[in-house]
C-alpha cells in the first residue's frame, strides 16, 4: 500500500486531529509576525517619523538589551527551566567589567564580564541540578544573593572607568555596520549564533528532548543536568552581553541595573510562542517577542500615549499568549 493510499484509509477524526496539529504550529510559529506586521503597519499610518531611518536605528538599539535577555530565556525555558538572575547576573558582569577596566583596559574588562556572566549561570546552574529545587524558587533566591553581592562589591555606590579611558568604555554605542550602533551588530551575532545553536546542533536536540520530557531524555541517555547548566551559561552571557550594552550606554554601572528586566525577558519569550511548559519554541520568536514589546514602547511615545497604560498592554498580551498555548495543547492532544 501507497504512502497516500495509507493517508487516504486514515478515520476522518485522526485526519482532522493532524490538521489541527499543523495549523496549531504554525499559528505558534508565525502568530507573533502577523501581530508584529500589524502594529508596523499601524504605527507607520498613525506617525510621520516611525519609519524614519533615525527612529528604526533608535528602535533596534532598543530592543538589544531585552532581546539578549530574551534570548537566553528562551534557551532555559525550551529546556524546560526558568531563570530569574538575568538581571542580577547583568549587573554583577556588569561591575566586574568597569572594575576590571579601570585596573586594565576596555577590551579586557569586556572579556572577564562575559567571562562573570558565564561563572554566574554556571553557579545557578549547580544549584538548581544539586538543590533539586524547583528552577523559578532557586533562581529567586541565587539572583538576591547576586543582586546583594553587586550592593557589597560597589558599597551601594555607581562605578565608572578612569576618565582616560571613558570614550572606549562607550564603543558599543559607537555607529557601525549600516549605521546601526556597535551594541545592534553585536546582539544580531549573538542571537543569530544562538539561533543556530538551538536549532541546528546535538545539543539544541537535546534542550528541546529535556524540556519535552525530562524522564524520556534521562533514559535515552541524555545528560539532564549539563543541559540546563549550559542553558544558563548561555542565559549568563546574554546577560553579560545587555549589562555591557547598558554600562557603556551609561558610562558607569551601579548594583541597582535593570531591575526587574528578567521577567521583560521571560514575556518576551512567552509572547513570541514559547511554551512555559517547555520543549517548545525558538530563538527567533523570543527575539521577535522582544522587538515586538519595544515596538509598543516606541509607538506609546510616538503618540504621546500615557505609559502606564503600556504595562496593562504588555500583561494583557502575556495573558493571552499563555492562554493560547494551553488552549492549543488541549485542541492538539
Amino acid at each position: 500500500m501507497s504512502v497516500d493510499a495509507a493517508t487516504q484509509t486514515k478515520p476522518p477524526a485522526q485526519q482532522a486531529a493532524g490538521t489541527l496539529s499543523r495549523r496549531a504550529s504554525r499559528f505558534r510559529d508565525y502568530g507573533i509576525l502577523v501581530a508584529l506586521v500589524a502594529i508596523v503597519i499601524a504605527l507607520s499610518l498613525s506617525t510621520d517619523t516611525f519609519l524614519t531611518r533615525s527612529n528604526m536605528i533608535n528602535l533596534l538599539d532598543q530592543c538589544t538589551v531585552v532581546g539578549l535577555l530574551a534570548a537566553g530565556a528562551t534557551v532555559c525555558i525550551i529546556s524546560g527551566v526558568f531563570d530569574l538572575t538575568a538581571s542580577a547576573s547583568l549587573a554583577v558582569s556588569a561591575i566586574v567589567g568597569v572594575e576590571i577596566v579601570r585596573l586594565t583596559n576596555v577590551a579586557v574588562g569586556f572579556t572577564a564580564a562575559v567571562a562573570a556572566g558565564a561563572l554566574l549561570g554556571f553557579i545557578t546552574g549547580m544549584v538548581v541540578v544539586r538543590s533539586g529545587v524547583n528552577s523559578f524558587i532557586a533562581t529567586l533566591a541565587t539572583s538576591i544573593i547576586y543582586r546583594g553581592l553587586a550592593v557589597v562589591v560597589t558599597a551601594g555606590s555607581i562605578v565608572y572607568p578612569l576618565a582616560s579611558q571613558s570614550e572606549n568604555f562607550g564603543a558599543l554605542t559607537w555607529p557601525s555596520l549600516f549605521g546601526l550602533t556597535s551594541a545592534t551588530v553585536v546582539f544580531v551575532v549573538v542571537v543569530v549564533a544562538i539561533g543556530l545553536l538551538v536549532s541546528a546542533t546535538t545539543f539544541g536536540r537535546r534542550v528541546y528532548a529535556v524540556g519535552g520530557s525530562i524522564e524520556a531524555a534521562r533514559l535515552s541517555g541524555i545528560r539532564v543536568g549539563s543541559v540546563h547548566v549550559s542553558a544558563y551559561v548561555i542565559s549568563g552571557v546574554c546577560s553579560a552581553l545587555a549589562g555591557l550594552i547598558l554600562a557603556s550606554r551609561a558610562g558607569s554601572a551601579q548594583s541597582t541595573m535593570a531591575t526587574g528586566a528578567e521577567l521583560t525577558a521571560i514575556a518576551a519569550a512567552v509572547i513570541g510562542g514559547t511554551s512555559i511548559l517547555g520543549g517548545e519554541g525558538a530563538i527567533w520568536r523570543g527575539v521577535v517577542g522582544a522587538f515586538l514589546l519595544t515596538l509598543i514602547g516606541n509607538g506609546f511615545n510616538l503618540l504621546g500615549w500615557d505609559t502606564i497604560y503600556q504595562q496593562v498592554l504588555q500583561g494583557c498580551l502575556i495573558l493571552f499568549a499563555v492562554t493560547t498555548d494551553r488552549w492549543l495543547r488541549k485542541r492538539t492532544r
